[in-house]
């Protein structure tokens, strides 16, 4: 299991006046409408899609797309993308902030992401999980080979998958150094000379008057608590999702080189770009 990280400095306490509450009613209801409503008409369509497609899922990525894109909307954050996600096979990496980052990089290209085990176990969160295609792995050092063949798998039926390689999520104004376990999948004979990953630097930029880490969550930090803070906001900042450059597999010596170079095309966009809402 990787540790979570932690901050020296505890966040600011949730301070919601009657104007935020309003906030977090009206935006609640709308949010929860369009997701789980989104998530209703996702079955619906897979009902009709597996059949006829089985793992390839066509259609119903755009639904998650289209909902993730007005939620942005809902909550009233502004939402730009640089750069072009990539075509063809290959998988994507970015670094980790928030539970928004499942919102922000869905919003900008079809994915799937790769997670911890017990989010499948999550309400809510683990429903829309499931639903969407998330391979769920268990953060156990013995079922690594078995992990990296299932991601493997998916790769070659031509997912687009996307992990954190941080292995946990930060305050947003730092980025770990890349864990290289899982890109031992990408070195299988069958993947190495056809595969290209993308970096993806996902920014967040705090509401005027907020501290910077305002969309980080770190730590113990409680999800409901966190969430009413965004719904609450009476001032809401911007996320900026930035697509690198792709890479090819077959230039990197192994796992480690590529997960370094990954890490570090990622951090340097953090360091370069500071972002005012």
């Amino acid at each position: 299991m990787s540790p979570t990280w932690d901050s020296d400095s505890p966040p600011e306490p949730l301070r919601l006046g009657v104007v935020g509450w309003a906030l977090v009613g009206l935006r609640g209801v709308m949010l929860g409408a369009v997701v789980f409503g989104g998530l209703a008409i996702l079955l619906l369509a897979r009902l009709v899609e597996r059949p006829l497609s089985g793992d390839a899922r066509p259609v119903t990525p755009w639904i998650t797309r289209g909902v993730c894109r007005v939620s942005f909307v809902i909550l009233g954050i502004r939402y730009r993308v640089h750069g072009r996600p990539m075509q063809g096979r290959g998988a994507v990496v970015a670094n980790h902030s928030s539970w928004l980052d499942i919102f922000a990089l869905n919003a900008a290209d079809r994915v799937y992401f790769v997670s911890k085990s017990e989010v499948a176990g999550w309400p809510a969160i683990g429903w829309l999980a499931r639903a969407t295609g998330t391979l769920f792995i268990r953060r156990d050092p013995r079922e690594a080979a078995k992990h990296r063949d299932r991601l493997a798998a998916r790769l070659l039926q031509g997912h687009r998958m996307l992990f954190f390689p941080e292995g946990t999520s930060t305050d947003g104004k730092r980025v770990l150094p890349f864990k290289s376990t899982l890109f031992g999948s990408f070195f299988a004979d069958d993947l190495r000379d056809v595969l290209q990953i993308q970096p993806v630097t996902v920014i967040y930029a705090a509401p005027a008057g907020q501290e910077p880490r305002f969309y980080g969550w770190w730590g113990d930090m409680d999800f409901g608590t966190h969430l009413l803070k965004i719904l609450g906001a009476v001032r809401q900042g911007r996320v900026d999702v930035m697509f690198h450059p792709p890479v090819p597999v077959s230039g990197f010596a192994n796992r480690k080189t590529i997960a370094g170079h990954l890490g570090g095309v990622v951090a340097m966009a953090l360091i370069d770009v500071e972002p005012k809402a």
